[in-house]
């Protein structure tokens, strides 16, 4: 388990984590109706080295948008204080990289099966950078359970209730010795991981799902875009059969909770060599580099 801050950010409130509650009444809990992003920060000497923090504000607002949350613009504004956030890792202390989980909760109490004109609050919390996948070796497990489509609870929203999903595909995987699982959706494309995305290499192009394939348009997702067009690699954005990852000349999960994962097996199939491929090994150090500051307007000192 990663190590969580002694001290969490609630209503822009810097508080001890263990008193940051929402009431077990809330629509948060009763229908899990928070909506969240997860930034990374590096530590250095100097501070803390936040990953592109503008595009996971704005993904917490669209996702809010999404779901039909009412007023997320003014709570952001009242209670999400960079200030404070400086506050809060001064007094936590950081020695490693950390991981901050910004949450909109809906605090409204027995309000009914409704999103709009609720009470928010905003929370934010550290914890350890622990990785969420073997940074090695992840072994995959094509999941019984379905992606849940965007037509169900939209994939691109980052809403907490969702995870169930997630977790229920997650849990198999790792009861049948999985590291994580692969999850398909509705018409039987490849979509994600549990918390993840997801990509191939064959023939030297970059080959991902598309966004019309219920998955979360994942910041890190659009870093790897990014930094693989940067080097000349074809980036292909499209439907993507399971029998084409079984063959594939490397696959790779990446997010920021994954980071770059290289993915040797899939349902018992050993996919290439079985070992990080070159591709992925180059993009895994082009994500690593940019998230220590070299890449200009990606990190901010905090």
């Amino acid at each position: 388990m990663a190590k969580i801050g002694k001290y969490a950010l609630m209503g822009n409130e810097i508080i001890e984590t263990a008193d940051a509650q929402v009431s077990i009444a809330s629509s948060a809990v009763l229908y899990g109706l928070s909506v969240y992003s997860v930034f990374f920060g590096k530590y250095t000497p100097e501070g803390m080295l936040c990953f592109r923090i503008p595009e996971h504000l704005k993904r917490l607002r669209d996702s809010a948008k999404m779901i039909g949350l009412s007023n997320v613009e003014e709570e952001l504004e009242k209670d999400l204080d960079i200030e404070k956030i400086k506050e809060l890792i001064k007094l936590n202390e950081p020695k490693t990289n950390q991981f901050f989980r910004v949450t909109v909760h809906a605090i409204s109490e027995v309000a009914g099966v409704r999103t709009s004109n609720l009470e928010l609050k905003t929370s934010v919390f550290m914890y350890e950078a622990v990785n969420i996948l073997p940074q090695d070796k992840a072994r995959l497990k094509t999941s019984l359970w379905r992606r849940t489509a965007d037509t169900a609870i939209p994939a691109r929203a980052k809403v907490n209730g969702a995870y169930v999903n997630s977790a229920l595909a997650k849990q198999d995987a790792l009861d049948s010795g999985f590291d994580d699982c692969l999850f398909l959706n509705q018409n039987g494309y490849v979509s994600e991981l549990s918390a993840a995305n997801i990509f191939m290499v064959k023939r030297g192009e970059l080959i991902t799902p598309d966004c019309a394939s219920d998955i979360l348009e994942g910041i890190t997702r659009r870093s790897i875009i990014e930094l693989a067009k940067e080097a000349g690699i074809n980036v292909v954005e499209r439907k993507v059969a399971l029998t084409e990852l079984y063959t594939a000349d490397e696959v790779f999960a990446c997010g920021t909770s994954a980071f770059v994962s290289p993915i040797v097996d899939i349902d018992g199939r050993k996919i290439a060599s079985g070992q990080c491929g070159p591709i992925t090994k180059n993009l895994r150090n082009a994500l690593t580099e940019a998230q220590a500051g070299s890449k200009e307007n990606w990190t901010t000192l905090l």
